[in-house]
């Protein structure tokens, strides 16, 4: 019995779910939502295999790209799409079995609340995270949560490369979502956005899950991810400059809650 299955009744929950490729998971990936979910969307991103069509035999709405635009594109649309649909909160699982359904809840009831804008899953929290978690992929990320933070200002952030997430539509709305970048990168340039409009923002422990996939994070990818990063801090000083006369409300400002 979820303990807060009232609490996400009054809301419209939705699930936005990228993939590519995701014929061998994306029915488990569909099958295992949990029941508060009210709509589920994948975004199925110039898949060359029938994901698209397993996704619409388990009851998803699907949407194609014909060709790949980039996890983060694949998000906006579904974002967007999500919007029109008048949901209130949007969550993001992958299509590839990695985000635990049995955290879902505890991503959304924080934003349902209304105690924060925009929830990020936190694997490095999980006590499984040294026994599951490639130690190189756990290395690089806890670096690059913690440069993220710093440039966001954020300092507390602990897992900004985690795609588990929620997002009020109150946030969707109080950005540019065509400004965010598209490609692998993405969660950093969302956070950064996110920060600069004040939205609030909470690290939410969640378990990490691994199947003995290979790491899609490369040398070209981290220096994405640096260069947005970069970006991200430049664009912060910018914004606390323009706003020295008239500084921001402490309700308001963003934080890691």
């Amino acid at each position: 019995m979820l303990r807060d299955l009232a609490v996400l009744e009054a809301k419209r929950v939705f699930v936005v779910v990228p993939a590519k490729n995701e014929a061998t998971w994306i029915t488990e990936v569909l099958q295992t939502m949990p029941r508060f979910v009210d709509a589920v969307i994948v975004i199925d991103d110039g898949s060359t295999d029938d994901t698209a069509g397993l996704a619409r035999a388990a009851g998803a709405s699907v949407l194609c790209h014909e060709t790949s635009q980039g996890v983060g594109a694949a998000i906006i649309h579904g974002y967007k799409e999500a919007l029109l649909r008048d949901a209130d909160v949007v969550a993001v699982m992958a299509g590839d079995g990695q985000m635990c359904p049995d955290d879902l809840e505890a991503l959304l009831v924080p934003i349902v609340r209304g105690e924060v804008d925009y929830t990020k899953g936190n694997r490095f929290a999980h006590p499984d995270v040294r026994r599951v978690m490639p130690n190189a992929r756990r290395r690089v990320g806890r670096v690059l949560s913690r440069l993220t933070g710093l440039a966001i200002g954020l300092p507390a952030l602990s897992d900004s490369q985690s795609g588990y997430t929620a997002i009020s539509r109150s946030a969707l709305e109080a950005i540019d979502l065509d400004k965010v970048w598209q490609g692998y990168g993405y969660p950093n340039d969302l956070l950064g956005h996110l920060c600069r409009a004040g939205q609030r923002v909470r690290d939410v422990r969640v378990r990490p899950v691994y199947r003995g996939e290979a790491s899609g994070l490369g040398a070209r990818h981290v220096v994405v991810i640096a260069a947005l990063i970069a970006r991200a801090a430049v664009l912060r000083a910018l914004t606390t400059s323009s706003d020295a006369s008239s500084p921001l409300d402490a309700a308001a400002a963003p934080r890691a809650l």
